[in-house]
C-alpha cells in the first residue's frame, strides 16, 4: 500500500537528518578518550615502559613467612577472585615451600632454613612456552617481549595450556568468578566462567609507564623487573651479582622469572 502525504514526509525528513549526520561508530569513536590521538610531550602524554625481553628477579633471601603484600597488590589489580574453596581457587601469585617449587633441586641436606622458606611464584612467561604451542584457538599468544599473555575473549576452557604448563601457573574460573571479587578494579576487565587466566607480567601498567603491581607494593624490596637483554638493566645487574637458578629449567622452557637463594 502506497504511503500516506504524512508518512512520505516523515520518512523524506528522516533520510534528510541521516544524510546530513556522520555514522553513529563515527561519533562515538570520536567521543572515546581512549581514541584520541597524544603527541609525545604533551600534556596527559605517556611514556610505556618497552623492553625487548621483560624478566622478574626474586630474592628469596628478603622474603618472609607472612608477607601477603604482592600478593593482594596483583589480585587487586587484576580482580582476581577471592575464592577459598581449593578446588575453584584463581591465583596469579601465590607462597610455595622450596620443595615444590624447586622439586629438583631438593635433597636430603637442604638446610631447614632453606626447606621452610616461603617462596613467591607465579607465570614464568618462558622463551619457549609449551601452553602457546598446545592452544588450538590462540588464546595464549607469546609477545616480542616476551609476555605470555591470554585473551580470556578468544578462550574456550578446553583446559589443554592448564596440563601442558609444567609450573601450575594457569587457573580455571571453575565458577563465576565476579561475585569473588572484594575490590573491583574498574581499570582492568573481569573475566567469566570457564576462562583460564594467569599473570600477565602486568602489561596494561607497562603500557602507562608504571611497574608491576607486586613489584611496587614488595615492602622488602626482593622482586626486581626488567630487560633481561640489557646490561645495564636493574635485573641484569643483579644477577650478574648473584647465583640464581631458575624452576624446572631442564624442561627447556627458558623461564624469565629468575629465583636468588
Amino acid at each position: 500500500m502506497a504511503p500516506t502525504r504524512r508518512e512520505f514526509l516523515i520518512i523524506a525528513g528522516l533520510s534528510a537528518i541521516g544524510a546530513a549526520c556522520p555514522p553513529l561508530g563515527r561519533i562515538i569513536a570520536k567521543e572515546t578518550p581512549s581514541s584520541r590521538a597524544i603527541l609525545p610531550g604533551a600534556p596527559g602524554s605517556v611514556t610505556a615502559l618497552t623492553a625487548k625481553r621483560w624478566a622478574m628477579v626474586v630474592d628469596t633471601q628478603k622474603c618472609y613467612d607472612g608477607c601477603t603484600d604482592c600478593i593482594t597488590a596483583c589480585h587487586e589489580a587484576h580482580n582476581v577472585p577471592d575464592i577459598r574453596n581449593p578446588k575453584h581457587e584463581v591465583k596469579w601469585i601465590w607462597p610455595e615451600r622450596f620443595e615444590k617449587v624447586f622439586p629438583t633441586e631438593s635433597h636430603a641436606r637442604i638446610h631447614e632454613v632453606v626447606r621452610k622458606q616461603i617462596i613467591p611464584v607465579l607465570c614464568n612467561h618462558c622463551d619457549n612456552p609449551p601452553c602457546v604451542r598446545v592452544c588450538p584457538t590462540g588464546a595464549t599468544f607469546r609477545r616480542t617481549d616476551g609476555i605470555v599473555m591470554m585473551d580470556s575473549h578468544r578462550c574456550i576452557g578446553c583446559k589443554i595450556c592448564l596440563a601442558a604448563c609444567p609450573f601450575g601457573a594457569r587457573s580455571i574460573n571453575f565458577v563465576n568468578p565476579r561475585p569473588f571479587i572484594r575490590k573491583l578494579n574498574l581499570d582492568f576487565p573481569t573475566r567469566s566462567k570457564g576462562v583460564i587466566e594467569k599473570c600477565n607480567f602486568c602489561e596494561e601498567r607497562l603500557a602507562r609507564g608504571i611497574r608491576p603491581a607486586c613489584v611496587m607494593a614488595c615492602p622488602e624490596k626482593a622482586l626486581f623487573f626488567g630487560d633481561v637483554d640489557n646490561p645495564r638493566s636493574k635485573v641484569c645487574q643483579i644477577l650478574d651479582r648473584h647465583f640464581s637458578i631458575r624452576r624446572r629449567a631442564e624442561l627447556g622452557t627458558k623461564p624469565q622469572v629468575y629465583y636468588i637463594l
